[in-house]
C-alpha cells in the first residue's frame, strides 16, 4: 500500500452504532450465521482470528460466501481445502481485509459463530460474550500495517459504543481454542497491537 492510500486509511473515521449493532464505514454483508446473546449477555471480550480462503490467497469472493452459506457445489475444484468447510455453519462479526478496510457480518450486539468451543479466563463459550475479528492472513506470513491500524481503531470504536469492552480484553483465537486453533498464529504482532491500542508492554 502506498503512503497516500495508507494517509486515507488511517484518518477514516469509525462510528458504531449500539442501537443497530453496525459500524460504519464498513460493507455490510448479512450472514444468517448468528443469533441472540443469551440471557442478555453483552460483549467483554474480542477475539482476534486469521482468514484466508484459499489458504494463503488473499481477496475474491470467498470468506463472504463462506459466511454467508453460499459456497457453490463446484467450488472443491477452484481449491480441495474448500470441501473441508463446504458444509461449515460459522461467521463472524467482522473482517479487515490486506488493505485495511472492513465487512461486517453480524451486528455486535447479536452473537456470531466464531469461537466455537471455547474458554477466557475459565468462563467457557466465548460466543455468547465476545466480538469476533477476522483479520485475513495466515499463521506464518505478516499481517498488513494496515490492518493494524484498522483493528485498533475498532477496538476503541467498539469500547466506545459498548461501555463492557475493553482494550485489555484482547485475545487471539488460539488463546480460547488452544490445541485446537492456531490463528492468527505467529506472525501476528501482539506487541504492535498493544501499541496501538496504547497498552502497557504485556
Amino acid at each position: 500500500m502506498g503512503e497516500a492510500s495508507w494517509r486515507i486509511v488511517s484518518a477514516v473515521t469509525i462510528s458504531v452504532d449500539p442501537r443497530t449493532g453496525l459500524m460504519q464505514p464498513a460493507r455490510q454483508v448479512v450472514s444468517p450465521n448468528r443469533d441472540e446473546r443469551p440471557g442478555g449477555a453483552l460483549p467483554e471480550l474480542f477475539v482476534v482470528h486469521g482468514i484466508s480462503l484459499p489458504p494463503d490467497e488473499y481477496g475474491g469472493p470467498w470468506i463472504d460466501r463462506l459466511f454467508t452459506n453460499t459456497l457453490p457445489p463446484d467450488a472443491p475444484s477452484v481449491h480441495p481445502f474448500f470441501a473441508t468447510v463446504m458444509t461449515l455453519q460459522v461467521s463472524s462479526h467482522l473482517l479487515i481485509r490486506r488493505d485495511g478496510q472492513y465487512v461486517q457480518y453480524v451486528p455486535f450486539h447479536l452473537r456470531a459463530w466464531h469461537a466455537g468451543a471455547s474458554s477466557y479466563c475459565g468462563r467457557e463459550r466465548c460466543n455468547d460474550f465476545s466480538i469476533g475479528i477476522e483479520m485475513e492472513g495466515s499463521d506464518e506470513l505478516p499481517y498488513e500495517p494496515a490492518q493494524y491500524r484498522a483493528l485498533s481503531n475498532a477496538i476503541h470504536a467498539l469500547c466506545r459504543a459498548y461501555p463492557s469492552l475493553s482494550p485489555e480484553h484482547v485475545a487471539g483465537h488460539n488463546d480460547v481454542a488452544p490445541g485446537r486453533k492456531t490463528d492468527p498464529g505467529p506472525a501476528f504482532d501482539w506487541p504492535r497491537l498493544r501499541a496501538l491500542l496504547r497498552l502497557p508492554r504485556g
